[in-house]
């Protein structure tokens, strides 16, 4: 598939088989990751994979910023936490680019899994400190947000109806409602 093509495709997931991701495919999903820009080439982010069950049943249930509203990923066979240390990234313009950076390469293991026919969810709805608790994470190392990657399940659930219906997730803008040309 062409880039343009796996942006097209790509959607979020949150039916997985219990099937697991191979190896060398999560390798090379996290490899795309480690090739993304940083500030001054700085590579703030780290990277958690999380498959141990009783770990991904713990974030599951218990990292939500409201009790087990992530409670879907307990069937991905792998979730990913991306994680950054601010100290290795800048800060202008009152921005923090830790948060760029993580969110690029985090969307390089998106569109990487998607061309691999792997799903993925890019989750913000997390409590912080719960899930730095969990996983045993550092209190200056910051989570920008976390995906499960799994193959899709045939039939959608329930929850990913009543997600997309109160997220208007296929509701795209038109070009002609964000772009600008030359002025706002």
């Amino acid at each position: 598939m062409s880039v343009y093509e796996v942006i097209k495709y790509r959607k979020s997931i949150r039916k997985y088989t219990p099937n697991p991701i191979e190896q060398d495919k999560l390798e090379k999903i996290l490899e795309s990751a480690r090739l993304a820009p940083s500030w001054k080439n700085k590579q703030c982010w780290h990277f958690i994979v999380v498959r141990d069950r009783n770990k991904i049943n713990d974030i599951a249930l218990r990292s939500g910023v409201i009790s087990k509203i992530n409670f879907f990923l307990k069937d991905a066979p792998v979730i990913i936490v991306a994680c950054a240390n601010p100290e290795l990234s800048g800060h202008l313009n009152n921005q923090d680019y830790y948060l760029v950076d993580v969110a690029i390469a985090l969307e390089h293991i998106v569109l990487t899994a998607a061309d691999m026919g792997i799903g993925t969810c890019w989750i913000g709805a997390f409590n912080e400190s719960k899930l730095k608790k969990i996983l045993e994470i550092p209190e200056n190392i910051r989570i920008v947000a976390l995906s499960p990657l799994g193959y899709p399940a045939e039939k959608q659930g329930v929850y990913s109806k009543a997600i997309k219906m109160f997220a208007g997730s296929k509701n795209r803008k038109s070009l002609d409602d964000i772009v600008h040309w030359n002025k706002w």
